[in-house]
């Protein structure tokens, strides 16, 4: 039994690095945030938030380099820029100091907002015939919708 690999067209990876590099912004801005709470979360949940956001940007850390990673085997330019992040970014940090809850929120945000960019960012890639870089965003998609339940729970 033989088959014919079909190779991704070149034509279609620019823009499929595009919308990783957005996501890569998008996940490298969440990382941060989530360090920023964990290091300054105070208050009664301050054991289980504090290490609920260690878990968060150990995730996030590790999912940037897997989104970078990809965009490199496109040929593409992963953009490490932290101003061009900023920009490029959907996802707002609150300004000042945080209470516990709005540390949750924003960070619930920011999760929500990561998994849509995900979706659309694997929807894209499946389009232009990529589904390795599919299901990469179907994978860091599914980690982003889990950490925005858990932390939905915790605003209920």
């Amino acid at each position: 039994m033989s088959f014919a690999a079909e190779k991704l067209e070149t034509s279609g990876r620019p823009e499929i690095c595009v919308v990783l590099n957005t996501a890569l912004a998008e996940t490298a801005v969440s990382t941060m945030m989530a360090q920023n709470f964990h290091w300054n979360v105070a208050g009664m949940n301050f054991s289980s938030l504090h290490q609920q956001f260690q878990e968060i940007y150990e995730d996030h850390f590790a999912g940037q380099d897997d989104l970078a990673e990809r965009i490199k085997a496109l040929g593409g330019h992963a953009d490490g820029n932290l101003a061009r992040m900023l920009e490029r970014s959907s996802i707002e940090e609150p300004q000042g100091k945080a209470t516990s809850t709005d540390m949750i929120a924003a960070l619930l945000s920011a999760e929500e907002t990561l998994a849509a960019t995900l979706k659309s960012s694997g929807a894209f890639a499946a389009d232009q015939g990529d589904t390795l870089t599919e299901d990469l965003c179907i994978a860091r998609g599914q980690a982003h919708e889990k950490f925005a339940w858990i932390l939905r729970a915790h605003l209920r």
